[in-house]
């Protein structure tokens, strides 16, 4: 093919492609506008998934008559003037390519009014030109509708995400700038319905509290340091607030909402030796450094920066992290100590005190005791499981004794055999409750008064849409109020556990979607169910409870692996053990 320009309209198209990738896009470009405009008030409406329209208000400075034409001309932009301003920034848009990529896809309707002038102007545009203008009578600021989002380009159509995801990611927009600008109003609407507002007081505390919800926000602490002529504040979670992966560090430089694996990975080891492997924390964090010693101008959407001295940056997140989760996280409190090993057996919530039991190892007579004051519940839970009616697919096995307080030694007719009574019970389980759930039987629980959660809008999404799903497996929930549900009852076995914690846990597990091996999200959460009733690696049984265990595993149809994919046992046979002892062919 021969060397050619290539036409305006495919010029803007491939532009519009670099920095409208989805309709969260589009809501994120319209509100930074908002934002350089000093508007204290900023409301988003959004039909489905704003595909069909988008509607961002705000209280600014409006744009002046003579320049609403130009507005929506490419690299068209009051944020700077020269190529040196790049380097002194201080408003999050600069490029000027945002209205036109927005309108060269969609059908835009603006109304736009100055303070200094007596009437505002109406623009029309579709596929980036101009419709319709006229003057309107409207309030200072500025209202961009946005319809019918790429309805020239089809072909992006293809790649969006579910609905469900595009609102998730909408409202994950809104309540991060929230975050950053505190004393600014927002209001999300969503088909009709509002599901985020923050009071635009001023404070950050504030905004996270419609944005996590109170019962989460109890677990987060304020950071605050300078070092190096930066600063770093905001919130971070304890260590007993933890989510399976980084999406909840949310990190802010000069006002603006970036992505930044090395950053996101210093506030991870901050919380070394204080989080198992795979967990990481939750955190808001603000970094204040020189306009001069960042460069913004990275990536068309503007969500990656570059620092000029990147290791004071990282050491200064990583310090400022790490002082405050020294200074307020809670010690654990230990439990007991491992009568084989001594090794620690901490409890799963956090304490106030310091440990004070003796750090010995148990005798006999202390084991026995200690064996007396397990939890109640762990029997409850054994027992509440009713014997299956299956052939046998294991051999009948004796109880031989427990080992670390995880696994359980018993003995057959082929040899010996280690169990992990964690996952041998979450098999157990399992398949208990799936026969129950395939008899459209699920036992449930209600609770004694109706509690309720508190979510962030992206969550409450999620949770919304799956309610059908989990009203099949036992749970009844209700929604009450703009990102808050009422639970009344959950699946019988965890009649023991926290309803609030559970309603967290399988919101992060579905916001993470179907893994390998799970058909549908009913299957998803009754993993989690599952996982959750199961007796704990750590828990000290006693043969009754071992026994009940190896009992129901002889009859399940899987016994060998738990629902997750993982082993239940280790079998070693008589001649194995023979062998290591030296004694086969003696």
């Amino acid at each position: 093919m021969s060397i050619h320009v290539l036409p305006d309209d495919v010029v803007v198209k491939i532009a519009a492609g670099e920095v409208i990738e989805r309709p969260s896009s589009v809501v994120k470009e319209l509100v930074e506008n908002s934002l350089d405009a000093g508007a204290t008030f900023i409301r988003v409406s959004v039909q489905g998934d704003g595909r069909q329209r988008i509607e961002v208000s705000d209280d600014g400075m409006g744009i002046p008559l003579n320049e609403v034409d130009v507005a929506f001309a490419r690299h068209a932009t009051s944020k700077l003037r020269q190529a040196d301003d790049l380097y002194s920034l201080s408003t999050l848009g600069f490029r000027g390519e945002a209205l036109a990529s927005i309108a060269s896809v969609s059908r835009v309707t603006m109304t736009t009014r100055a303070e200094s002038e007596t009437q505002g102007t109406l623009l029309r545009l579709e596929a980036g030109q101009v419709r319709q203008r006229r003057g309107v009578g409207v309030p200072r600021g500025t209202q961009i509708v946005v319809e019918n989002l790429f309805f020239n380009t089809p072909a992006r159509l293809k790649f969006l995400k579910s609905e469900q995801s595009e609102k998730r990611q909408v409202a994950s927009i809104i309540t991060r700038y929230a975050m950053a600008y505190p004393y600014v109003r927002f209001v999300l609407e969503q088909d009709g319905r509002e599901i985020f507002r923050s009071n635009g007081s001023g404070q950050l505390l504030d905004v996270l509290l419609g944005a996590l919800g109170l019962d989460n926000l109890k677990s987060m602490f304020e950071v605050s340091d300078t070092h190096l002529n930066m600063r770093v504040s905001g919130y971070t979670s304890a260590p007993n607030y933890n989510r399976s992966d980084r999406s909840r560090i949310t990190l802010f430089v000069n006002g603006r909402w970036i992505t930044d694996s090395s950053l996101t990975f210093a506030v991870t080891q901050a919380y070394h030796t204080l989080l198992m492997t795979g967990r990481y924390p939750v955190a808001v964090l603000m970094l204040q450094v020189a306009p001069e010693d960042v460069d913004v101008n990275v990536h068309p959407t503007k969500a990656e920066v570059r620092f000029r001295d990147p290791d004071a940056v990282f050491s200064a997140v990583q310090r400022a992290v790490r002082r405050a989760v020294i200074d307020h996280a809670q010690l654990p409190a230990v439990r007991s100590a491992n009568r084989l090993t001594g090794e620690l057996v901490w409890s799963p919530e956090g304490s106030m005190s310091q440990p004070s039991l003796d750090l010995q190892l148990l005798d006999a007579g202390q084991h026995a005791r200690h064996q007396g004051m397990v939890e109640s519940h762990a029997a409850d839970r054994l027992d509440g499981v009713e014997e299956a009616r299956r052939p046998r697919t294991l051999p009948l096995l004796r109880i031989v004794g427990q080992v670390g307080a995880s696994y359980i030694i018993a003995e057959g007719p082929a040899g010996l055999y280690l169990i992990d009574q964690h996952a041998a019970h979450e098999r157990v389980l399992y398949e208990a409750f799936m026969a129950a759930h395939s008899r459209k039987e699920p036992a449930q629980q209600y609770t004694l008064d109706a509690q309720s959660v508190t979510l962030a809008p992206d969550q409450a999404n999620v949770l919304e849409a799956n309610l059908d799903a989990l009203a099949e497996i036992g749970f009844e929930i209700e929604p009450f109020g703009p990102s808050v549900f009422v639970i009344r009852a959950v699946p019988a076995m965890l009649a023991d556990d926290d309803p609030i914690a559970l309603i967290n846990q399988i919101v992060m597990d579905l916001e993470q979607g179907l893994l390998p091996g799970q058909k549908t999200i009913e299957d998803k959460i009754v993993l989690q169910v599952c996982k959750r009733a199961a007796v704990k690696a750590g828990q000290i049984l006693s043969a009754e409870q071992m026994q009940s265990i190896i009992h129901q595993l002889e009859r399940c149809d899987s016994p060998l692996t738990c629902p997750h994919g993982r082993p239940t046992m280790i079998h070693m046979t008589s001649d194995q053990l023979a062998r290591e002892f030296g004694r086969l062919g003696s």
